[in-house]
Formats: structure tokens, C-alpha cells, sequence
């Protein structure tokens, strides 16, 4: 979330740069800046009523001292007073805080100076095209139409054993999730990542930390009983390792990767965008994630954007790489470059990667520090990136490497696969 800080000394700024996100953030952010002048007022009394009630405890002592009984009992009947008092304005403090604090996470991230204003994925930006030119042969078909062909996919039977949204690989299919995941994480780890493995549940605090919660509970799977939610992505698990965490000044920067399956309920989907693939309630994703000193952060989503269009490359796709419009962004996202692949036989490009820095807005919400030089603590920047998330690679892959033989596996692969073709 944003710093009260930030919202005292720039509050034009906060409300001029989420108009870019489409958020009017006038009212609130005035109720804000209301609430913390009102709870530091009021920090203010109850320190000074505390030192009054050190002063009068002296007082009692030095006056039983000198056999004043009557004065002893006034001073401590005073003193009495002063705790009834204070407990009061604590209790009024602690309302002014929890509602200021409410309504502060109500606020999404400022998006950074490159970010330009905008509706929606028609204003985003293309900042780069690369990968070969796909030509498809004569009869070319949908990924769904060639995991059927081939018995790779079945997203019928995924329909009988949970619901639609959760398919089952089989076969060849299945090696090549259990290949494609091996590949990214092994891509990563060479490029300096440290593989991790998380839990894929998480508390309500993991959630909060990363912003999940309280924006995005609708897409989140809850378990009630022990009040646990299904990972949405490993964003949520990795950076939350670094919760309530104040790393030296040579523990950072951090890069972590993992995977895990993902899951989103996804509500409003429909049509086109959901046919295969498309759009899964469960799916594998491998993630990059690192905390980095604000000064190095954008070097750093360079970096990790760098690698990301490397594995596409390597994959040899068709790519581009979006730069969001505010109003395509994230909640908590102060920019995002999204990466996509072109799918031939839907004549659609399709989602792999969301690559983002959050500079300190997650930060402030985990408790995240790092000391600098100077010994003083500072908020880190976090950052996190899909390297990748699999299903629309999948359907890109098979879709673009369809041939009457069948259909050919990507050379960097088959140490993964064990096969370079799929008939």
C-alpha cells in the first residue's frame, strides 16, 4: 500500500497519478491524510498524559517518603484519573488507526512516469515484435481440436472428474507440462534464480501481503474451515517468505523461482477466450521473483524481462511485449510489461507473462526492509514475472508446430521430453 508519507507530502501527485489507473482517489485520499492527522493528535495527548502519569507516580513516591498520606492518596486518585484517560483516547486512537488503515488499502499503487493513461488493452503499448513468422499447412487446427487428435489433452474427462477449467494431460501431454516446467526452472536457476518450493495455500496475511486480498477474493479458491486460499499464482507464497523480514544490506538483492499450480476462479469468463487452454481454473505456472533496492529496481524489470523474452526465443515463438495502460494495469502494479504469442490457428495473440515491479507498495504491506549503508532501515522494491505460465505456451507450441507428420517438439526441449515429435 502507499505510505501515509507519500500521501501527506505528495498528495496532488497520488491523486493526479491514479487518475492515470482510472481511480478518483480525491475523497479518500483527503479521509486518509483526516484519519492520521486525527490519530496522531491523538498520539500526541496520550503521550503527554502518560508522561503526567510518570510525573505524578514520582510524586506519590517522594510524598509517602515524607509520611504525606492525604497528598499520597489525592496524587494517586489523580494518577487513577490520568490511566482512565488514557486508556479512553487509546481506544479512540486504535478506531482512528483501523479505519485509516481500511480505507489506506483501498488505494491502489501509483503507476510509474512510463506508464500512459488508458481504457483498456486496446491503449497498451507494443514496445517489441520478435520470433519467426508462422505458416501453418493447408487444414491447420486449434490446440483443443490436436490434443483430441492426438490423446494429449482431455478436457471432457477434466469435466467429469472436477469441472470445466481443469483438464487432464495425458500421455505425451503430460511430459511435455512435466518438460516445459523442468526447462523454465532450470533457464532460471542458471540465470542466478534460487529454486524454491512453497506451499500452495496461503494464510489471509500472505494474501494481504501481496495484494490479493482484500482486491481480489472472487478469484481466489477459500478453504473455510481453515481459512487458507489456493495460490493464484507463486507470487503470493515466494515473496511472502520475505514477511516482516529486514535483510542486511548484503542479503540483497533476493531472486527466487518456483513453480506451482495455479488457481483462479476466473469468474465472467465466456466464449472464445475459454475454449481450450484459453483460460484454466488450474493450471502450472513457473515464477521469478526478486526484492531489490529502489535505485536498482528498474534495472532489475529490465533484467527479468530481458530473460523472459530469452525463453521465448528459445522456445522459437512469435512474441510481443506490451507495455499496460494505466487502466489495464494491476492493483498493486506500478508497471507491467505483458508478453504474448501469436496462435496462428485462432488468429489471436494469447497471455504468457506479466513481468512487474510494485516498487514499495507490497513492501509496505509485508514489512519488507532492508538496512542501507547508513544502518537505517529502508522498504524494498519487489518484483515478479511468469517464466512461464504453461497453457498458452502449450497451445502456441502445438498450434504453430502442427505438420501432417504430427507435431514437432522445439529442439531445447527433447532432453526434457525425451521425443521430438508428437503423431
Amino acid at each position: 500500500m502507499l505510505t501515509l508519507k507519500t500521501l501527506r507530502d505528495d498528495r496532488d501527485k497520488v491523486i493526479a497519478k491514479l487518475k492515470i489507473k482510472n481511480f478518483d482517489a480525491e475523497a479518500l485520499v483527503d479521509k486518509i491524510i483526516e484519519l492520521d492527522a486525527k490519530r496522531r493528535s491523538l498520539q500526541t495527548q496520550s503521550d503527554a498524559l502518560l508522561s503526567e502519569q510518570k510525573q505524578k507516580a514520582a510524586e506519590i513516591g517522594a510524598l509517602m517518603k515524607q509520611g504525606l498520606k492525604e497528598e499520597a492518596e489525592k496524587a494517586k486518585a489523580a494518577v487513577a484519573e490520568l490511566k482512565a484517560r488514557s486508556s479512553a483516547l487509546l481506544d479512540e486512537m486504535d478506531k482512528a488507526t483501523a479505519e485509516m488503515t481500511s480505507n489506506l488499502v483501498l488505494l491502489p499503487n501509483m503507476p510509474c512516469d512510463l506508464v500512459v493513461p488508458g481504457k483498456g488493452a486496446e491503449d497498451n503499448q507494443v514496445v517489441k515484435m520478435g520470433g519467426p513468422e508462422v505458416n501453418l499447412p493447408e487444414g491447420a487446427l486449434p490446440h483443443w481440436e490436436l490434443a483430441k487428435k492426438y490423446d494429449i489433452i482431455d478436457f471432457d474427462l477434466g469435466v467429469k472428474i472436477t469441472g470445466a477449467g481443469f483438464p487432464v494431460y495425458k500421455g505425451k501431454g503430460a511430459k511435455l507440462q512435466r518438460a516445459l516446467i523442468n526447462f523454465f526452472l532450470d533457464c532460471n536457476t542458471a540465470a542466478g534464480y534460487k529454486e524454491v518450493e512453497p506451499p500452495v495455500m496461503v494464510n489471509k496475511e500472505s494474501g494481504f501481503g501481496t495484494g490479493q486480498l482484500p482486491d481480489k477474493e472472487g478469484q481466489m479458491y477459500h478453504a473455510e474451515v481453515d481459512d487458507f486460499y489456493m495460490v493464484p499464482t507463486a507470487e503470493v507464497p515466494v515473496t511472502n517468505i520475505f514477511r516482516d523480514v529486514i535483510l542486511a544490506e548484503n542479503e540483497i538483492p533476493q531472486r527466487l523461482t518456483a513453480y506451482t499450480p495455479c488457481f483462479r476462479r476466473e469468474a465472467g469468463s465466456y466464449g472464445k477466450d475459454v475454449r481450450g487452454l484459453n483460460r484454466l481454473h488450474q493450471f502450472d505456472k513457473v515464477e521469478i521473483v526478486r526484492v531489490e533496492k529502489p535505485e536498482d529496481s528498474y534495472a532489475a524489470l529490465d533484467d527479468m524481462v530481458a530473460h523472459v523474452e530469452s525463453l521465448v526465443n528459445k522456445l522459437g515463438l512469435k512474441y510481443r511485449i506490451l507495455r499496460l495502460c494505466g487502466g489495464d494495469m494491476s492493483f498493486t502494479s506500478a508497471i507491467t510489461y505483458d508478453f504474448e504469442l501469436w496462435s496462428a490457428a485462432q488468429g489471436r495473440w494469447l497471455e504468457i507473462s506479466s513481468v512487474s515491479n510494485f516498487e514499495t507498495y507490497q513492501a509496505n504491506r509485508l514489512h519488507l526492509r532492508y538496512r542501507d549503508a547508513d544502518g537505517k532501515t529502508q522498504l524494498a522494491h519487489t518484483l515478479n514475472g511468469s517464466s512461464l505460465a504453461l497453457p498458452r505456451v502449450v497451445a502456441a507450441l502445438l498450434e504453430d508446430n502442427q505438420t501432417p507428420d504430427g507435431i514437432i517438439i522445439p529442439e531445447v526441449l527433447r532432453p526434457y521430453t525425451g521425443f521430438d515429435r508428437i503423431d
